[in-house]
């Protein structure tokens, strides 16, 4: 039986902790109590005027001791920091998860240090935006994206219920997977696309007359690299906890990018062609999978 949640904790209050806070008020207005946790005091202001919390806090300890659910919404490398502060202060039965983007890492961290009758559900959302902070936050953030959860052999199978429920009250699309296969294959579908389009803004530096070009950027360049303008703290601590299968992805980027620049200046127009041709079509797959996935009805437990 999946325990009734009644109190649930953010810690950090930017876009994805505020975005979470809007979304569970929106859905469950004064059936669920929200408490706004962050460091930056704008932060929790702001938080608590929009609607994202109902209590805020800069204390750690006060703002989780009750709390029947716990999201951790900090970069990566934040996350592991602070469960190891607050693990002491949980109470027993409490469910914590967190929305970092990598997960074999959290997960290695955190199993360290969890207390017993304490239980932890991996999670990440597959939604964002270029801007970041709490003024960036909407209640629709999650709503009709993918949320994976990616818990343990040995997790409680009723504290994913809960994280399922609370999810859903967001409009989101609930999937599992293990850790492994979410590193690796987020690496490849949302990881190295930053960095490739953060790659083509630094591409800039080497124009001669940079001013007079930039003007000239028209709506492809600046779709493409729209996503270079999210949050630099968040991106570099995704590249270290999960180089593996970010590395390895970057390498088979490189080689494809490689084989089209030989194509390009042996003027080999047969290989080039193939090249956009090939992508044109799998692109176009992808386009209908999308669009079959986006067509089953989402789950009404939300409502």
């Amino acid at each position: 039986m999946k325990p009734a949640i009644k109190q649930i904790a953010i810690i950090g209050m930017g876009l994805i902790g505020g975005s979470l806070g809007l979304a569970i008020k929106a859905s469950q207005g004064e059936k669920v109590e929200v408490t706004g946790i962050d460091t930056n005091e704008l932060s929790m202001l702001k938080a608590k005027q929009c609607g994202a919390a109902d209590r805020i806090t800069a204390d750690y300890k006060t703002g989780i001791k009750s709390a029947d659910m716990i999201f951790v919404c900090t970069p990566v490398l934040q996350i592991a920091t602070l469960i190891k502060e607050i693990a002491p202060h949980l109470k027993p039965g409490a469910i914590l998860t967190d929305t970092g983007s990598t997960k074999t890492y959290l997960i290695q961290e955190i199993a360290a240090v969890l207390p017993q009758g304490v239980h932890y559900v991996p999670g990440h959302p597959m939604a964002g935006r270029e801007k970041s902070g709490i003024e960036a936050a909407v209640d629709t953030l999650f709503y009709d994206k993918w949320y994976i959860l990616t818990p343990t052999r040995d997790g409680d199978a009723a504290a994913v219920e809960a994280v399922r429920q609370v999810i859903n009250w967001t409009g989101a699309r609930i999937t599992e997977m293990n850790a492994a296969e979410h590193d690796w294959c987020t690496a490849l579908i949302s990881h190295v696309p930053h960095i490739g389009a953060a790659a083509l803004v630094n591409l800039l530096t080497y124009l001669q007359d940079q001013e007079n070009s930039i003007k000239l950027a028209g709506g492809g360049f600046r779709d493409t690299t729209r996503i270079a303008s999210s949050n630099a703290d968040m991106w570099a601590d995704i590249c270290m906890t999960n180089a593996e299968p970010i590395a390895d992805s970057l390498d088979k980027f490189s080689q494809i990018v490689s084989q089209v620049a030989t194509a390009v200046r042996q003027g080999d127009r047969a290989s080039i062609h193939k090249f956009f041709s090939n992508a044109k079509q799998r692109r176009d797959e992808l386009l209908l999978l999308e669009q079959a996935a986006s067509e089953q009805p989402l789950t009404s437990e939300h409502l």
